[in-house]
């Protein structure tokens, strides 16, 4: 357990005086995490969250999920003892066993999977930005699995691959060297913290006069804020950004010694940027050709400056061309690894990933065996792959058959594209188990469940995979039932598998593997609170990119040797007024998924009584102008429907949106129903998505949630 940080006489009278025992300095982990916080603890139960003003990244400040984080812990339908099936999948029925039992039933079952049809027949997966992959890889690439289900397909991961081989490694906003401009590219950090940010950079940056550009087809808070906001079409940011470029280049506002120096490729690329004319990027896009104009003189002369972009981009069919097109602009404009542009942080000195996860332990072979990975070769380069072809191997056994799933922190019957196919696969997959907090949609068809720990129940080497430079410690508070962490989890089930040489007695061990490089072990780093890498700018005119021809590649050789187009494209989304110009007939309105609330993480938090109270229900976005031809009104429970299904939201009327785009959110389900579906098919706007391959990005497997077809029609309450 933590011990308490403050010996001071004037802390000491503070706790006395508010009924205090102690006040843990931690970390938060309740969304991506890396919040500073001071957790407040009474006769050994916290009773208070608040921000730590000593955090170099948030400042003490905190969102609203953070603070609820005690209802999350203490919240009665918690899970918090290991469970087994005690009736048919999806029945409900449950039966509370032992540790022991549990992680014998798991590894009893992977042995005779992996005996009989290979270890490749078990997949592992994880939800997104959980700071544990480095011990699932480890487990599962001891285990002998190649198929490892992340979000990395379409988010984050994606960032990371396509950057490393554009210019080495991911640019990262550098707000603390005060930017005089920042581009906002389908993201909303104030309301999402995501990734490297913290929402209250931002506001740093703008209220010392930072210019603002926003790209989003919504009228978010940012977007109202912004000096120029671009409102495109859903899914042509690739078109919008060579509109940019088109710009900058004919106008001649890059930084041309940069250019000379340190780019490969930039004839070709020109080239490719003259495809795109301004008329033609206003007539994809709808975004008028002054507004792009205006866009592009005001990044490219204003210095230093920077782009922070989110998933919106990545979930679609150009995710990989929409990364590398930003990360192209930034390169040639100079703002690249510079103070206050897109820089390359230094990580500290722990151990990374790649050499903790154990990625040399999966033998060729197997890799060669990782399903789609001839299809999504870029993808397959950093170990992940697209969720559809795990369903397809359960539901039709090719290439072969998968028949055990061991899933962490992941939701897919609500997260993932086409979930009625997800569902399906789920319930007729021979064996899984789930570890988490709750008995959400997925969990209640598993075969074993096992209770996860919060973030105020663990230590560990918090944001180790981040590229913003820093690692935090997380430091245990409390205990809660008999809930594990992750790493206890894979720890204890590698040892039953046959794994023990690789990992230590305890996580504590594990934990001062890691921490190694730095001279500190995990005792010594819980005090110390954050390590940091030494930060250096202009790498570059030292060593160069760690890409093959040492410079930024806007010509791609790795994607080239690949097989793919060695420049960026724009390909128009495969379900839209353009490509289905007969389906929008009868779907006329385009649809966009997964905007975001400040108050849920993807899929979690429903049951959460605080941020439920601010959040009750589901909402699509339509402009008044729909709603009037619908006959909807504001607060009307309305159907969204595409191809694929039909699901309930309730209308919200703004003006903030094109007449012709609906923008629905994501990750609906509902706790308080208490039958073991929770109502994961009444308003999951994944119902309506589509993860057909041939509608996916070439090289990572993205599915395109972001641009699909659909109508809307009003609802009764009743109906469902």
């Amino acid at each position: 357990m933590a011990e308490s940080i403050h010996s001071n006489p004037e802390w000491e009278m503070k706790l006395h005086g508010y009924g205090y025992d102690s006040v843990v300095k931690s970390y938060c982990r309740i969304c991506h995490g890396g919040c500073g916080v001071l957790v407040y603890v009474k006769d050994g139960t916290v009773v208070k969250i608040e921000g730590d003003p000593e955090c170099p990244t948030n400042h003490g400040s905190m969102c609203p999920k953070g603070m609820a984080t005690l209802q999350l812990a203490y919240h009665p339908d918690r899970v918090l003892y290991p469970l087994k099936r005690a009736g048919g999948k999806g029945e409900g029925k449950w039966q509370r066993i032992s540790w022991d039992e549990a992680l014998d039933t798991i590894s009893t079952k992977f042995k005779q999977v992996k005996e009989k049809c290979g270890a490749e027949a078990i997949a592992v997966g994880y939800g997104t930005g959980r700071d544990y992959e480095v011990y699932l890889y480890r487990f599962a690439n001891l285990l002998g699995t190649p198929n490892v289900l992340t979000a990395g397909h379409q988010c984050y991961g994606s960032r990371i691959a396509v950057t490393t081989v554009t210019c080495g490694n991911l640019p990262v906003c550098d707000y603390e060297r005060e930017p005089k401009c920042v581009v906002v590219w389908g993201n909303n950090v104030v309301w999402t913290n995501p990734d490297e940010y913290k929402g209250e950079s931002l506001s740093r940056a703008l209220s010392k006069g930072a210019k603002l550009i926003v790209v989003d087809p919504r009228l978010t808070y940012l977007a109202g804020r912004a000096d120029v906001w671009l409102q495109l079409r859903p899914g042509t940011d690739t078109a919008l950004a060579f509109g940019l470029l088109n710009v900058i280049i004919n106008e001649e506002l890059y930084d041309k010694e940069f250019v000379e120096k340190y780019v490969y490729g930039w004839e070709k690329f020109i080239e490719r940027v003259r495809e795109y004319p301004l008329d033609k990027v206003e007539e994809i896009t709808w975004v008028p050709v002054e507004k792009i104009r205006e866009a592009a003189r005001l990044y490219a002369q204003t210095k230093p400056a920077c782009i922070q972009w989110g998933i919106s981009i990545e979930q679609t069919i150009n995710c990989i061309d929409n990364n590398r097109i930003l990360t192209d602009l930034m390169a040639i404009t100079g703002n690249l690894d510079v103070p206050g542009g897109n820089v390359l942080f230094v990580p500290p000195p722990i151990r990374v990933a790649s050499k903790f996860g154990a990625h040399r332990q999966l033998p060729p072979e197997q890799r060669k065996k990782r399903l789609g990975g001839e299809t999504f070769r870029l993808a397959n380069r950093i170990a992940v792959l697209t969720p559809k072809v795990v369903w397809d191997a359960i539901l039709t056994g090719k290439p072969y058959p998968v028949k055990a799933l061991l899933l962490h922190g992941t939701n897919p019957v609500i997260t993932r594209a086409n979930a009625n196919e997800v569902y399906l696969a789920l319930s007729q997959v021979e064996f899984m188990a789930v570890a988490d907090f709750f008995l959400t949609p997925t969990a209640e068809l598993a075969d074993i469940v096992l209770p996860a720990a919060t973030w105020l129940e663990i230590d560990h080497v918090a944001d180790c995979w981040k590229r913003h430079g820093y690692v935090f410690a997380r430091r245990k508070v409390v205990q809660i039932g008999e809930c594990w962490s992750d790493h206890k989890i894979f720890n204890e089930l590698g040892k039953r598998m046959g794994q023990g040489e690789y990992w230590s007695d305890d996580v504590e061990g594990d934990l001062d593997y890691m921490l190694e490089p730095s001279g500190l072990t995990w005792k010594q780093f819980k005090e110390k609170g954050y390590l940091r890498g030494k930060m250096e700018y202009r790498k570059y005119e030292k060593q160069g990119f760690s890409t093959p021809t040492r410079k930024v590649e806007l010509y791609s050789t790795v994607l080239e040797d690949l097989g793919y187009d060695p420049l960026p494209q724009y390909r128009e989304a495969p379900e839209s007024p353009v490509s289905k110009p007969e389906m929008a007939k009868e779907y006329p309105y385009i649809l966009t998924t997964g905007f975001r609330s400040p108050v849920f993480f993807h899929s979690e938090h429903r049951m959460i009584p605080w941020l439920r109270e601010i959040h009750p229900d589901p909402i699509v976005e339509i402009h008044p102008q729909v709603a009037e031809k619908c006959g909807i009104k504001d607060g009307d429970w309305v159907f969204i429907e595409s191809p694929r299904g039909r699901v309930k939201q309730r209308a919200r009327l703004t003006i903030g949106i094109d007449p012709r785009v609906v923008a629905a959110q994501h990750g609906w389900w509902f706790p308080e129903i208490k039958d073991p579906g929770h109502g994961w098919n009444t308003s999951n706007i994944n119902i309506l998505t589509n993860n057909a391959l041939e509608h996916a990005d070439p090289t990572m497997g993205s599915n395109n949630l972001r641009a699909l077809l659909c109508k809307i029609y009003a609802a009764e309450e009743s109906e469902g």
